[in-house]
């Protein structure tokens, strides 16, 4: 949408998301604001009168592929404003990245139908401009109170209030304590104002652990050595269903490596849901995955999971020959988002009054 239609607004699409920086640890000190980072897609959100538009990460017009939301801010007594935050889908309870994935489908029927089905919600973390006015170069402290001020009259189940902490020791504990319902924290200076395109946050990402079989490998493009593991963990049914790969292998291990898989290579691999694409049973090295005896477990990392998957590669850390195979079960992935147990967690700020009396989260929807 060209900038020139948003005539009463002093901030106007395209513009960057202020983004973050990865971090080991939380800074210290004073003039710090931490809040939860959710697992969703980014999305700034435009509103001058009738126009509307909802713009992800990269820039790009999210409103066709999330018209409730789209119609939901287009429905507000707010008529001129620009807001900061997360598009996310709850699903039995828990956030689903896979249902935000399928909405970017080409159909409009199909985007309709599982807008109805799984409505998406926005949770709200920075305001950029409110009455058409701009507040990128006010202090974060003032833009929250303004987020506060805004939420309290336009706020509901499927429009909602990110909570936020000034205590460091609190919002460290959120990652121990609230398993797998954070992608991690983010610190912002109170003082700061926002800037567009600039790495001028940080954060620090949940990192989790799982022991997995190594059910497949793959060679890499050139050499005749491995290139990837195939990990897999076990269902309910007793099944090794896959679930995602490894590529971070010392160059040092991998000649011993290949002559190890090599020799335990047999169907079917995965008895369950198996990687993408045909096997060829053999040993011509190929592209192709090789399947193994689920003889050996591996020890890796992960951030997201997606789909009962990890939803990135994941970094090696040790062989576990102590472990037994049938042990990696699937019950090891902690489940994905679900904002409402923050809400138990220490050091969680409400908004102040008179606005609302405390964080909205995300809840599970009735049947």
């Amino acid at each position: 949408m060209p900038r020139s239609s948003f005539s009463r607004l002093d901030v106007k699409p395209p513009l960057a998301p202020m983004e973050a920086k990865l971090v080991d640890l939380l800074p210290e000190g004073e003039g710090w604001q931490y809040e939860p980072k959710w697992d969703g897609f980014r999305c700034l959100v435009f509103r001058d009168g009738d126009e509307v538009t909802l713009q992800s990460k990269a820039g790009r017009p999210l409103g066709r592929y999330f018209p409730e939301v789209e119609a939901r801010v287009a429905g507000l007594a707010e008529e001129n404003f620009v807001v900061d935050g997360e598009l996310i889908i709850p699903v039995d309870g828990a956030l689903s990245f896979e249902a935000l994935q399928l909405r970017l489908h080409p159909a409009e029927s199909r985007v309709r139908k599982l807008a109805a089905a799984t409505p998406a919600q926005l949770i709200l973390f920075d305001c950029l401009a409110l009455s058409g006015a701009s507040l990128i170069e006010a202090p974060l402290a003032e833009r929250r109170e303004a987020l506060e001020s805004f939420h309290a009259r336009t706020g509901g189940e499927d429009l909602l209030l990110s909570p936020y902490s000034c205590d460091r020791s609190a919002a460290s504990s959120w990652l121990a304590r609230a398993g797998g319902a954070l992608d991690g924290v983010i610190a912002k200076r109170r003082d700061a104002p926002y800037r567009p395109g600039e790495r001028a946050m940080l954060k620090i990402k949940q990192m989790r652990t799982a022991d997995c079989v190594v059910g497949g490998f793959r060679y890499a493009a050139s050499g005749g050595l491995v290139g990837s593991l195939l990990l897999g963990l076990y269902d309910d049914d007793g099944k090794l269903d896959h679930v995602g790969f490894t590529s971070s292998i010392p160059a040092a291990e991998k000649e011993n490596l290949t002559k190890r898989l090599e020799a335990l290579v047999a169907p079917p691999g995965f008895s369950g849901n198996a990687p993408g694409g045909p096997s060829r049973w053999s040993n011509e090295r190929s592209g192709e995955w090789q399947p193994l005896k689920p003889k050996l477990v591996a020890e890796v990392r992960y951030d997201h999971v997606t789909g009962g998957r990890f939803r990135h590669g994941t970094k090696f850390l040790r062989w576990r020959p102590d472990k037994a195979p049938r042990q990696c079960r699937m019950d090891q992935l902690l489940a994905e988002a679900d904002p409402a147990s923050l809400s138990a967690l220490p050091g969680v700020s409400p908004p102040k009054p008179p606005r609302s009396s405390g964080a909205r989260f995300p809840r599970r929807r009735p049947a």
